[in-house]
């Protein structure tokens, strides 16, 4: 028996990201507001009936590893093993979200994988699935159902909001890839914001995202590492970002514009300022469609 499903991995953006404390094991507690982009990733599936299961990857980026360092890999024999099934899984990966860069695109990428087999063995249990992603690795739980949510503990607590409105941004990305570790490594305790008041929180979602509320306090180490992360901030003021301010661990930064056709005008713009970034004009989602699969 064959089967075969497609699926989206949209990247995504933190609006802010505050560093609330460290646990002993030595991950670190977060706040953050994260939210989806219409900037997607593509994976095909193809399952079949197998006595001893595999899983491969094929991916059209090289730089990408084909082996269990893929999150999408990791994914599918996750599934495999939780569900006890005889299949071997051959996964077909089209990469447009940078990686590397702090835009989920590794974490969203495991997601549709468990997206896909659910849907693929009509299996219905977020709880499961939710566990799964939270071992794979911390920002996956978010992408089972991407929708913009609060994001507190190591990345395990999601809380979905549905009154943000929607955001046009420009994504500028410099050619360095950030190690998410050394940030982390990097950041001292001085550094960290704490988290965001409940008013603080309902005046973000509501009234948007003012300069000062673009906090993230792994950009100072992310600066120290990668310095094109500050210019290319730079450049999208230039360009008219009402705010700017660093996505994740780095390295790619976003600008907030006020309509699409300003956002377009201002990626051109720092696309011919840093030759060497990737840019996008990109606007958040509300949730995943429901004609996701291509």
């Amino acid at each position: 028996m064959v089967k075969i499903v497609s699926e989206l991995a949209p990247a995504k953006v933190n609006l802010y990201l505050r560093v609330t404390g460290r646990r002993i094991d030595g991950y670190h507690e977060l706040d953050s507001l994260m939210v989806p982009l219409a900037l997607y990733d593509q994976l095909a599936l193809e399952v079949r009936s197998s006595k001893s299961p595999t899983v491969t990857i094929r991916c059209d980026h090289p730089e990408i590893p084909a082996d269990d360092r893929n999150l999408a890999m990791r994914a599918a024999r996750a599934f495999v093993e939780e569900f006890a099934l005889a299949f071997d899984v051959s996964i077909d990966l089209r990469k447009r979200v940078p990686a590397g860069a702090g835009l989920g695109g590794g974490s969203s990428d495991a997601a549709a994988v468990l997206r896909a087999m659910a849907s693929l063995f009509r299996i219905d249990s977020r709880e499961r699935l939710s566990a799964m992603a939270l071992q794979i690795g911390a920002d996956v739980p978010f992408f089972i159902d991407p929708r913009p949510a609060r994001i507190t503990g190591i990345g395990e607590r999601v809380a979905p909001i549905g009154n943000l409105p929607r955001i046009h941004l420009v994504i500028a990305v410099p050619p360095t890839e950030v190690a998410t570790a050394k940030i982390f490594h990097a950041l001292r305790p001085e550094n960290w914001s704490g988290p965001v008041s409940e008013a603080e929180f309902q005046a973000i979602a509501i009234a948007g995202m003012a300069p000062g509320t673009l906090v993230n306090d792994l950009e100072s180490a992310a600066i120290a590492y990668c310095p094109e992360i500050a210019r290319l901030k730079s450049l999208l003021i230039e360009a008219g970002a009402r705010a700017s301010a660093m996505s994740g661990s780095g390295g790619a930064v976003f600008g907030i514009f006020p309509d699409p056709a300003g956002a377009s005008a201002a990626a051109q713009y720092v696309r011919q300022q840093a030759q060497s970034a990737a840019v996008f004009a990109v606007s958040t989602i509300d949730k995943l469609a429901a004609d996701r699969r291509l």
